[in-house]
């Protein structure tokens, strides 16, 4: 008799996939919510202008923040850090262009200042970023 037991029950070789699909599917909302908190970046208002748009290459970005601090690249530096070191980065990564993206709040004199190291270390032709203006 145990072996007619036997012989009715049949195996089931299919894998149940839906405890699969909603783990996978739990993840992607994770990842939806804390992906645009992983996003790095500096925070800064650019001033609005009506420029034409330039063609973006991918060179060197100075960043002048709301603070007064200077970001090339990631990377903080202190003015004096930057008047030190631009020859060296600006030398390696200039032929690809070299924009300057500074806060709408920053000082003129601070935004002069970083352009004229960047004149000094033989850069001659900074992009200046905006944010384009609204008309209205």
């Amino acid at each position: 008799m145990a072996r007619r037991r036997r012989d009715r029950i049949e195996l089931n070789a299919e894998i149940n996939v839906v405890n699969l699909i909603d783990v996978m599917l739990l993840l992607l909302v994770i990842f939806m919510i804390t992906a645009p908190m992983m996003q790095g970046g500096v925070d800064i208002a650019l001033p609005k202008a009506e420029a034409r748009p330039l063609e973006s290459k991918g060179g060197l970005v100075v960043t002048v923040t709301r603070g007064g601090q200077i970001l090339v690249g990631d990377t903080r530096m202190s003015f004096p850090q930057f008047r030190a070191a631009f020859r060296a980065l600006a030398s390696q990564q200039s032929r690809q262009g070299v924009y300057l993206r500074a806060d709408s709040n920053v000082g003129y004199g601070l935004v002069v200042q970083v352009l004229a190291v960047m004149r000094s270390a033989g850069v001659g032709d900074v992009g200046l970023v905006t944010e384009p203006e609204v008309i209205r």
